[in-house]
């Protein structure tokens, strides 16, 4: 392992979790980041496929470094000495990180650095791989959803996590801001079911599932986050 230079912190400012379109293998992440502030992006794969990671960065003032499932200080790629382009094999299950940062002269002036940052995973797990879960919980990813869950209540962002059982059959479990949670069921990629007394409605929205959950609740849930990267 390669200890990082910068960014090596416990945890970064800004964290989510990259998910595919479905069917497709690589997305984009476009941001910024002012003075020592990083960001984190968690991308789920398994051993033996491939990840790739490149770094528009017009302003030259940002940096990314690659952090394997587990760490959360150290990295096998530092961009600020490696370059912007990084392509390597995944050699353990779970969320690989991919930190962005600023070097420490330009952040302690404060400067901004913008950014869009493309992550890809290819190829097929190698032989014994899983689904990897996301370490300390039971689901196999994690992701924020736009979400309704309270009369009155404009729309909002709710935290979700799936377990998968494959062939896109999956229960999502959704925590609501108002301390409430939510169980939806999907059976070959299409919400059926949740642990509501009241009926479920499903409208497709490219690659979303909008449900609606009697008179109030709506949740808008992901293919990449039912069927996984």
């Amino acid at each position: 392992m390669i200890a990082a230079r910068h960014g090596a912190r416990a945890a970064a400012e800004q964290t989510s979790a990259i998910q595919f379109a479905r069917g497709a293998t690589a997305a984009t992440v476009k941001g910024s980041i002012t003075g020592d502030q990083s960001r984190d992006d968690r991308v789920n794969a398994r051993r033996g496929q491939t990840l790739s990671v490149s770094l528009a960065n017009p302003d030259g003032r940002a940096f990314f470094n690659v952090l394997p499932p587990g760490s959360s200080d150290e990295a096998n790629f530092v961009g600020s000495r490696d370059g912007n382009g990084f392509r390597g094999p995944v050699t353990a299950d779970g969320d690989t990180t991919t930190r962005v940062y600023q070097m420490r002269a330009t952040g302690r002036r404060g400067e901004v650095a913008t950014y869009a940052l493309s992550v890809g995973v290819t190829g097929r797990p190698a032989a014994g791989s899983s689904d990897a879960k996301v370490p300390g919980t039971d689901f196999h990813a994690t992701a924020q959803i736009r979400c309704v869950a309270e009369p009155d209540k404009p729309m909002t962002m709710c935290a979700a996590g799936v377990k998968r059982a494959g062939q896109g059959n999956a229960t999502v479990h959704i925590s609501t801001p108002d301390g409430g949670s939510r169980i939806i069921a999907f059976r070959s990629g299409r919400a059926v079911s949740s642990d509501s007394e009241a009926g479920i409605r499903v409208e497709r929205r490219g690659d979303t599932s909008v449900l609606r959950i009697g008179t109030v609740e709506v949740y808008e849930i992901p293919d990449a986050l039912v069927f996984g990267g």
